[in-house]
């Protein structure tokens, strides 16, 4: 990759950690991005959850504060997302990447259609969002555990995978599961998402080392690192509609050299 290559991977890192901090769908700034300076598909996926780790961590210690009174809830997603992150990993490794080639184009889509219909999923949310109770978080039945393991371990596998637009699929879980304030539910997807990622990243560095661009990941790590530090002070200021105006285009330019 040129040096400008790499300073649009770099911005587009800043964007991605940015973006992850405050809706998720971070992913869609840096794979497109990847794939547009000739990256592979599987080896820009693999790439850029290396590079996206920093950033979650960045994101989630930014969230700490909303963290506090979730571990009844977060005790049973952890380990559901962990296992779906090797199920994913091992099914992006194991399974030819002409189907990976076949299918990222059908999971671009439809992660580009969450993010536009994003300001309504989250407006559904915010309607069953309800003030946390004294012990913290909203009482947990045994129907809820099961229905909340079940759909972190689903979109664990999918964030395994591919990644792209996780964030959206676990507010959207935790919204229907375990109603609680929006900026905790965010707090709870950031380091869900950041389990997913390490996950990804520790199990492709050992198996796929082969197949990481490096480069791409050292400086998407290093933009996101920056921007999910910016995303978890100041992302609540940013326009939303703009936000995903950016996604969507570089989203559409990705899917467009994909099927080039």
């Amino acid at each position: 990759m040129s040096t400008w290559e790499l300073l649009a991977v770099l911005l587009a890192g800043v964007g991605a950690g940015a973006i992850n901090a405050v809706v998720g769908s971070g992913t869609l700034i840096t794979f497109p991005t990847l794939v547009a300076f000739g990256v592979p598909p599987v080896s820009a996926t693999i790439s850029n959850a290396i590079g996206l780790v920093a950033g979650g961590v960045s994101s989630t210690w930014g969230y700490r504060r909303e963290l506090e009174g979730q571990w009844p809830q977060l005790r049973w997603q952890i380990p559901a997302s962990f296992v779906g992150a090797i199920v994913g990993c091992w099914l992006l490794l194991h399974l030819p990447e002409t189907v990976f080639e076949a299918i990222v184009p059908i999971l671009l889509v439809a992660a580009l259609i969450l993010v536009v219909v994003q300001p309504w999923i989250q407006k559904w949310v915010g309607r069953r969002s309800t003030a946390p109770t004294h012990l913290g978080t909203p009482r947990l039945t045994p129907a809820r555990i099961a229905a909340m393991v079940a759909g972190t371990f689903a979109v664990g596998i999918y964030g395994g995978y591919f990644t792209a637009a996780q964030g959206i699929m676990l507010m959207a879980i935790l919204g229907v599961v375990v109603p609680d304030h929006l900026q905790r539910m965010n707090a709870a997807k950031n380091l869900l998402s950041l389990v997913v990622n390490v996950v990804a990243a520790v199990t492709y560095t050992l198996v796929a080392f082969d197949r990481i661009n490096w480069s791409a990941a050292a400086v998407i790590a290093v933009g996101s690192l920056l921007g999910g530090v910016i995303g978890a002070r100041y992302g609540r200021r940013l326009s939303p509609r703009a936000l995903r105006g950016v996604i969507v285009v570089v989203g559409l330019i990705g899917l467009w050299r994909l099927l080039a």
